[in-house]
């Protein structure tokens, strides 16, 4: 049996009186692909901020080939070959790529050494053919060259154990293949990955064991993973049987929403282009694309945060001629935002504000400028007990809840008032499969019930599960839309792509 690239013994890790780790245990052997999954909160980021230096455990110790090591920082752990990729990029967005690969290397003599970087650059591209054009601005590349240049940094760090958080949320079904092509090189060569995602059928495509947490516990490692079905993995991560929602046929009825001729201004690829298309009672419109290409802009001019240059808004036949956040709402528009930490929610308020901020003068909830405080508790209280969000109560400071009780929150908050049409921007991203078929199931009957939801998303899995059409965004337009009986993901992958999908 080979010495393992990395064992990690016994991690425990507390803060306060939460035990985020308990005991766990996790080894990885050269070539390996490890799946790391779990629900929210289960653990797996403090695990592996904790072998990347962020944190220092409470107890446990760290193995590398063979070797008890201590990890105190990220520069520890690179000098021990442990690079980490985070589903947030640590990129300088103003500088080249070459630039970037360059931050924190020794430089000969006092001075930067270019040539270096652009051996080893040249290097990786062969071993493993990952490229990115050295003297192009990190600005300029899509989000699928910036993962692929986090994963470069990594590499010319001399990374043997390369972490992945999340790495396939925002690329094409083309790029996710490359990535893992990429991967497989890698394992070939005796490196070892983690793997961390919610996406279940790519665990099962690229790695070759997994473990799985639970509230801080390692409870299953599973070697034969081939033989472990997707809905038995999302069992063994929540703990209990999943049953996908139901999605019943329904025919769309009278327009709710409406977009004709949309453009904005701005020279950026993401501003809209000449965007039109409809949304019906009885629809979830799905878009599809890669981020930054007008997807942020669409739901902006939706929610009343931005007007359009040129064109027409109209819900339920009656055109937007002032478009603000209050007024949108009171035509009968829903949202839930793509940043539910910085856009949705005040995190440092307590629960109860957030849930009724956005409609504070109703007169349920204030009268003549006076707050109706028994009145909120009594909304609120309601509210997390039928959209079952675990708090201690309405009192708690909104930053402590999980991911999932967040998002459950926006929508608890939001379809109480029983909108028309509801925008739902990346609902689901960074949720477990339980949190993510609540979310779902709910978005199911208010299509059932004959209201409308535009569902932005760049999971794939998530728009064909939902959607009744889908349309693609690339470079501020629509560049294709199609009833999802015709979609498939190879189309879907080349209109992202800025091509035309085949017949």
């Amino acid at each position: 049996m080979p010495v393992p690239l990395l064992e990690m013994v016994g991690i425990t890790k507390t803060f306060g009186t939460v035990t985020a780790n308990d005991d766990v245990s996790l080894t990885l052997y050269p070539g390996d692909i490890l799946g790391l999954l779990g629900e929210n909160g289960a653990g797996k980021t403090t695990l592996m901020n904790v072998l990347f230096g962020v944190y220092t455990s409470d107890a446990g110790l760290i193995r590398i080939n063979g070797q008890q090591v201590r990890i105190r920082s990220s520069a520890d752990a690179l000098r021990h070959g442990v690079g980490m990729v985070h589903q947030h990029f640590h990129l300088v967005p103003c500088h080249t790529v070459l630039e970037n690969l360059m931050v924190g290397q020794k430089g000969r003599g006092g001075r930067l050494d270019r040539k270096t970087v652009l051996d080893a650059l040249s290097e990786i591209k062969e071993r493993f053919g990952l490229f990115v054009e050295p003297h192009a601005l990190v600005s300029d590349l899509t989000i699928g060259e910036q993962q692929r240049l986090e994963i470069i940094k990594a590499l010319i760090r001399g990374a043997k154990v390369l972490i992945l958080d999340e790495p396939t949320s925002t690329l094409t079904p083309q790029e996710t293949e490359g990535l893992f092509e990429a991967l497989r090189a890698m394992s070939s060569e005796g490196m070892g990955v983690i793997f961390i995602s919610h996406k279940l059928q790519e665990v099962r495509a690229i790695t070759n064991k997994v473990v799985i947490m639970r509230r801080g516990k390692v409870t299953a490692t599973l070697d034969d993973i081939e033989n472990v079905s997707r809905h038995r993995l999302a069992e063994l991560m929540c703990g209990h049987e999943i049953v996908p929602p139901v999605k019943d046929p329904v025919t769309p009825g009278e327009v709710l929403l409406s977009f004709r001729n949309v453009s904005t201004g701005g020279t950026a690829r993401s501003r809209l282009k000449d965007v039109s298309f409809e949304l019906r009672e009885g629809e979830i419109l799905g878009i599809a694309g890669v981020s930054g290409n007008g997807q942020r802009e669409l739901a902006e001019i939706i929610s009343g945060m931005l007007s359009p240059s040129s064109g027409t808004m109209e819900i339920k036949g009656q055109e937007v001629g002032r478009i603000s956040p209050r007024y949108v709402q009171s035509l009968g528009v829903g949202r839930i935002p793509e940043d539910r930490m910085e856009i949705g929610l005040i995190t440092a308020l307590p629960l109860k504000d957030n849930m009724v901020l956005p409609r504070i003068h109703d007169p349920r909830f204030s009268r003549k400028g006076i707050l109706k405080p028994r009145a909120i508790l009594d909304f609120v209280t309601r509210q997390m007990k039928v959209f079952d969000i675990r708090a201690p109560g309405p009192e708690v400071r909104t930053g402590t809840l999980s991911g999932g009780n967040l998002q459950k929150a926006l929508l608890a908050r939001e379809l109480a008032w029983d909108p028309l049409v509801l925008l739902a921007d990346q609902p689901t991203r960074g949720l477990d499969v339980a949190a993510a078929q609540f979310v779902h199931q709910k978005f199911l009957e208010l299509r059932k019930s004959g209201r409308a939801v535009l569902l932005i998303s760049e999971d794939l899995e998530e728009l064909f599960t939902l959607s009744d059409r889908i349309a693609v965004m690339y470079e501020g337009r629509i560049n294709g839309m199609m009833p999802i009986e015709e979609a498939t993901v190879q189309k879907v992958g080349l209109l992202m792509a800025g091509m035309e999908a085949a017949a």
